[in-house]
């Protein structure tokens, strides 16, 4: 295959966003005082994640930064669980949990393979300051970061998608997105990018119903980023 570079869906494909909310939850409870219900915290979170951005690529809302985004979801259910009274500094530090978000075990290590051959970097609808944070302190390999608010878009929109592409100055068809989830990589299909599908049977839990299989028959389809390097012979 003639690709030259492979670009990431990051939340829930590269990085374990339930798990790592879950996980500081406990921590708030203890530092606050509280019960906070993290696991529900976490599922109520990223349900209100797409119609947030929903708004914006209809036309119904001016772009907005996706750390925007998640703070007013946040403050709509922060009562919910446990979250209620809590001062501006605390919640501007629940709300950067985001930019804090651990890697799967074998993200790490298959993109440091992965990345002795292509090109990488996210493509995700996080932004650019999110990206950045997360994979300095996540160790995440990336040579660039790219993200849909450099296009002022959120994907599935066409732009980012072709924007990433011109940004690495490739055309579409060299460059791979790699993704959990079939939607993703529908669109990027659609739009003659290359696609790897890679299985994460547990991101919204132990009883995830949704993309636990591939859709359509993507280029690849493997269980890891270590057998995408496999996959790719790197």
């Amino acid at each position: 295959m003639d690709v030259e570079a492979l670009v990431f869906d990051v939340f829930g494909t590269c990085v374990d966003w339930r798990g790592t909310i879950i996980r500081e939850a406990e921590r708030w409870a203890r530092a606050y005082g509280r019960p906070i219900d993290g696991a529900g915290l976490a599922d109520a979170w990223r349900a209100a994640y797409q119609p947030a951005m929903e708004e914006i690529r209809s036309g119904r809302r001016p772009f907005a930064h996706l750390d925007t985004l998640h703070r007013e979801n946040l403050d709509r259910i922060a009562a919910r669980f446990g979250l209620s009274g809590l001062d501006e500094a605390t919640l501007s530090h629940i709300n950067r949990v985001w930019h804090r978000l651990d890697p799967w075990p074998d993200t790490v290590p298959g993109l440091r393979r992965l990345r002795a051959r292509f090109l990488l970097a996210p493509l995700s609808n996080g932004g650019v300051g999110l990206l950045t944070r997360m994979a300095k302190r996540a160790g995440l390999p990336w040579d660039l970061i790219l993200s849909g608010e450099l296009f002022e878009g959120y994907k599935p929109e066409p732009k980012v998608y072709l924007g990433a592409a011109r940004l690495l100055d490739l055309p579409p068809q060299k460059v791979m997105m790699v993704a959990a989830h079939n939607g993703d990589l529908g669109a990027a299909a659609a739009l003659r990018l290359r696609t790897a599908f890679v299985r994460r049977p547990t991101e919204h839990g132990p009883a995830q119903t949704t993309d636990l299989t591939p859709a359509q028959k993507w280029d690849y389809a493997v269980d890891s980023m270590e057998d995408l390097a496999d996959a790719l012979g790197c």
